[in-house]
């Protein structure tokens, strides 16, 4: 299983220090989620905060934009050094050319699902993504609980990717610990995106082991 840590759920004051312990760790990437106050109701953080983890970061970084028109950041983001671009489908009005700017730009181009979208919304687009990822909670806040039906979801977006050739890699978001880490993975997801599991925990990287082994 590839392992996402959500630095929304780090310790801000002292963000170095968390940052050192996700390059010692056996996380893939770094998941980055940007609020814009907009399009979910929180605000994050944003350019000056992804510089700065840029600078230090040896992962990739995942960054996933929960903002209002995100495709007009793709070369800023792209010279930050960002990885993957990760948009919502409910943000984008041109979702395809949207994810073409990304990958033009050398980044893997993403896609969000709210818990209520259905995986068919990407029907269109799935043969363009590297990356799928389904949020299994209401997006804006962390902490809370794992939205049970995003399991049926998973299958149905596996099923979608086998049947159109895409290479798309299905990411999950909300509530992931070890145990909703276990039935994802049975149900076909590839990447495991977890905040308060990872950064609350007594040892963050047992934790982060934990859901790399499933």
């Amino acid at each position: 299983m590839l392992v996402s840590p959500s630095l929304l759920a780090a310790d801000f004051a002292n963000l170095h220090k968390e940052i050192e312990m996700i390059n010692r760790s056996e996380a893939d990437m770094l998941h980055l989620d940007v609020m814009d106050g907009v399009f979910v109701p929180n605000i994050s953080f944003g350019f000056p905060v992804i510089k700065a983890v840029s600078k230090i970061c040896r992962k990739p970084l995942d960054v996933h934009l929960m903002i209002v028109e995100p495709e007009k950041w793709v070369t800023r983001l792209r010279d930050l050094g960002v990885e993957t671009m990760n948009v919502h489908q409910e943000a984008c009005v041109h979702l395809d050319r949207t994810i073409h700017a990304i990958r033009e730009a050398g980044m893997k181009a993403a896609v969000t699902l709210n818990p209520s979208t259905p995986v068919a919304m990407l029907e269109d687009v799935i043969a363009e993504l590297d990356m799928v990822l389904l949020m299994s909670v209401n997006p804006g806040f962390g902490g809370q609980k794992f939205i049970d039906n995003a399991l049926a979801k998973v299958g149905r977006l596996r099923r979608m990717i086998a049947e159109s050739g895409s290479r798309a890699l299905i990411e999950v978001d909300g509530g992931v610990n070890a145990k909703t880490g276990a039935m994802l993975a049975g149900a076909g997801a590839d990447i495991l995106v977890a905040g308060s599991y990872v950064f609350a925990s007594h040892d963050p990287e047992e934790a982060i082991h934990s859901l790399k082994i499933l």
